[in-house]
């Protein structure tokens, strides 16, 4: 089978296990996925680590969130054949790797994470004055490193946690890439391409390095990904070379930055259970047609003959999700003119989510009966993870000069 360039990048993406998902998870990031692991190498685990930094007080409901949240998962179109899914703690080299990472991270930098400060003021109630709470961005990134992922899906809040994922693999490819026969290595390495390969990869290397020409290194890094006979060791000391540094052992990882979720909360806020207004993917339809209901609307509209300005209508946020223009037009002229009610206008969108969520609900119903798969597909997906892991662990050790723990 051919595979295009996309597919093989690798994407590692994760997500904490707080509870049942709702419908800001599912526009916000399961789309995305469902839709990424048709073109990417995808890893996609079950955060419990993380979820530790603010509920360790409480780890109990972890293991069960844990599951759930994989439910939902499934449910929602995430398929174990074409992505590999797990459990962060099953893979104890995360844990291995952010321990090293720690050796050179300085401090500063994790400090002006911003993040840090914000979450310290929003969670005023949770003791975060820890080590594990200062150090989270650091595990986020040996979640990344540990696979050497080219591709990370993040929202605008979470670029500076890739920057950070960026700087600390520089940093350890600064320390430790250096072999002391370096370009020997790597230009022995050129000779493996073929004669007519080798010439175009070193006067790219040139233009790059000589005349600071960007296009080369584009060209450069490409013609080294369709290299069929090189092995990865080699091909990361010809990135390296290429670039006039070492050996690329933690290859750096770029933000894939996803749209943010434009599914609103039931009072109009952004949808989160903090807030108390949402729709989990596992609502009943009854409960659905309920929250709708029920729903705030344009106060202007005090009787069903006043008009209103559907702008000022949290229903109306649902209609820019689910509805089509003619059932928008709608909507808008019968509210300006108050030809239609409010429990009229809320109708379509209730039978919008409801069809959206049924699918979702068969599929989640079929797993909540067999558990037992759900745990199987999280352990066969550690398993693989493991061997890809291992991989990175093996060059990170070797870099270090600890090889003799393996």
């Amino acid at each position: 089978m051919s595979t295009t360039p996309s597919q093989n990048q690798r994407v590692v993406s994760g997500m904490r296990p707080t509870g049942l998902l709702h419908l800001g998870h599912y526009h916000g990031v399961l789309k995305n996925w469902v839709e990424m692991q048709l073109n990417y190498e995808c890893f996609f685990f079950v955060a419990d680590w993380h979820a530790l930094t603010t509920h360790y007080e409480t780890p109990g409901s972890i293991s069960q969130h844990v599951e759930d949240m994989a439910i939902d998962w499934l449910a929602a179109g995430i398929s174990p054949s074409s992505a590999t899914i797990f459990t962060q703690s099953h893979v104890p080299e995360h844990a291995e790797l952010h321990l090293l990472l720690s050796m050179i991270t300085p401090l500063g930098w994790l400090e002006r994470v911003p993040t840090y400060k914000d979450q310290q003021e929003k969670l005023k109630e949770r003791d975060l004055a820890t080590y594990g709470f200062l150090g989270y961005p650091l595990l986020q990134s040996a979640d990344i490193l540990i696979y050497k992922a080219d591709r990370v899906p993040v929202g605008e809040d979470q670029v500076a946690h890739i920057e950070l994922t960026r700087e600390v693999a520089r940093r350890f490819n600064h320390l430790y890439g250096r072999e002391p026969d370096f370009e020997q290595k790597a230009e022995q390495a050129a000779n493996k391409m073929g004669k007519k390969q080798a010439k175009m990869y070193r006067d790219l290397r040139r233009q790059y390095q000589e005349q600071g020409d960007g296009e080369a290194l584009n060209v450069g890094r490409a013609l080294l990904e369709s290299q069929q006979n090189l092995s990865l060791g080699d091909r990361e000391r010809l990135f390296g070379y290429l670039e006039g540094s070492g050996k690329i052992i933690l290859p750096e990882p770029q933000a894939a930055l996803t749209k943010a979720s434009k599914m609103p909360g039931l009072d109009g806020q952004k949808m989160s259970k903090s807030y108390n207004n949402t729709i989990a993917l596992r609502e009943s339809p009854e409960s659905v047609d309920k929250k709708i209901r029920t729903m705030p609307t344009d106060p202007a509209r005090g009787r069903r003959t006043d008009p209103g300005d559907p702008a000022k209508c949290p229903v109306w946020q649902f209609h820019e999700v689910y509805s089509d223009d003619a059932t928008k037009q709608w909507v808008q002229e019968g509210c300006r003119s108050a030809g239609i009610g409010c429990l009229e206008c809320k109708q379509p969108v209730i039978t919008a989510v409801q069809t959206e969520l049924a699918p979702i609900q068969r599929r989640a119903a079929e797993f909540e009966q067999d558990r037992g798969r759900v745990r199987a597909i999280l352990r066969e997906g550690a398993e693989s993870a493991r061997q890809v892991a291992r991989e990175t662990l093996a060059d990170v050790m070797e870099a270090l000069h600890f090889t003799h723990h393996l």
